[in-house]
């Protein structure tokens, strides 16, 4: 890969991060705090939360087996998503690479940015192939975009595909890992030391169950989190969040209970899914929910919305034509949705 001073954009490089009142001292342990402003009164939530959310990192950090040093903690993974094209994508100038169909953030941020985006189709199978992937890159390629396993998908990319792209590739490579907790396949974030161009994104939001506390992880080396820390906002994660992730993470058992109640769920919906007569086919998945194509996929979606059973049509996003994203709900919701789909011929 290129240096990464060669990546990252010449004004962030050159950045002097904002300094919040806390990071200016060190060495003593203090206990009155006339430094930032603050309201004295209505403890404990008058004073700013870390910035740079230690104590939340050090829980994270063996759960997820990457060092602290690490770990960037953002307002959701669309959080670090952002920060990758204000990191180092130049707009009207650089351009970043992505699958497709893949999560709609991607794109939304390059455009936000003034950043192109060049889509690369998927094949039949909804797999990727490093070649076709790398074909579409230029010298001004600073960021291919995975998401594995994939939205709205669900299967996971072969693993030699994307230690393809991490070789030849001379920029950032991006395998966003929201949905790996149902997934069996190997992890990229342990593999950092192997990758210095990876980045791997992770949330609370999916198996965690924690989507309303907007909690996102994004793991690479600590010289790319270390540019990330300075070009965030300096109190991104408020406390409120870091306390109920802090409490989630106390409580590791509970998620795995989840995890594999919805995998059997899983397995119980695709086999009931294929027994349907407006059901025309289910697709391999590692995610927490999964792509069905139907007979009538807009007309069902009206019929269920109706019922007040909300799924997603992706009927419009390319190779989902007629395609349902079904995801797994509790065994009752589950039911209701099976019920309504059953009397339809």
């Amino acid at each position: 890969m290129k240096s990464l001073q060669q990546l990252v954009r010449p004004n962030i490089w050159k950045l002097s991060p904002y300094s919040s009142a806390r990071d200016e001292y060190s060495g003593h342990e203090a206990h009155v705090f006339l430094d930032a402003n603050e309201n004295p009164y209505n403890s404990p939530y008058n004073r700013y939360p870390d910035p740079l959310q230690r104590e939340l990192k050090a829980m994270i950090a063996p759960i997820k087996q990457v060092p602290a040093e690490c770990i960037f903690l953002g307002n959701g993974s669309d959080e670090a998503i952002d920060l990758v094209y204000r990191v180092f994508c130049e707009p009207t100038h650089d351009n970043v690479v992505a699958i497709e169909p893949t999560y709609g953030m991607y794109k939304v941020c390059a455009d936000i940015n003034n950043v192109e985006y060049r889509p690369v189709l998927l094949d039949e199978h909804f797999m990727i192939k490093a070649n076709k992937l790398l074909a579409a890159c230029d010298k001004n390629t600073k960021v291919i975009w995975i998401c594995a396993p994939n939205n709205p998908t669900g299967n996971n990319m072969p693993v030699e595909e994307i230690e393809q792209l991490l070789r030849s590739f001379q920029g950032i490579v991006v395998v966003d890992e929201a949905y790996s907790d149902f997934s069996t396949v190997p992890v990229f974030r342990k593999r950092l030391g192997e990758f210095p161009n990876l980045i791997v994104l992770n949330t609370m939001s999916k198996a965690w169950g924690c989507a309303a506390i907007r909690l996102g992880m994004a793991f690479a080396s600590k010289e790319i989190i270390s540019i990330f820390n300075k070009v965030k906002y300096p109190y991104n994660i408020n406390l409120l969040t870091q306390q109920h992730a802090k409490e989630a993470l106390g409580d590791k058992e509970q998620v795995e209970k989840w995890v594999g109640i919805l995998l059997q769920e899983r397995r119980s919906m695709i086999d009931s899914f294929k027994e349907l007569a407006v059901c025309e086919k289910v697709y391999p998945t590692d995610a927490n929910f999964f792509l069905a194509k139907m007979t009538d996929a807009k007309g069902i979606y009206n019929y269920l919305v109706e019922k007040g059973i909300i799924v997603r049509n992706r009927s419009r996003i390319k190779l989902c034509d007629n395609c349902l994203r079904i995801t797994i709900g509790s065994k009752d919701e589950n039911a209701q949705l099976l019920g309504a789909l059953r009397v339809l011929k």
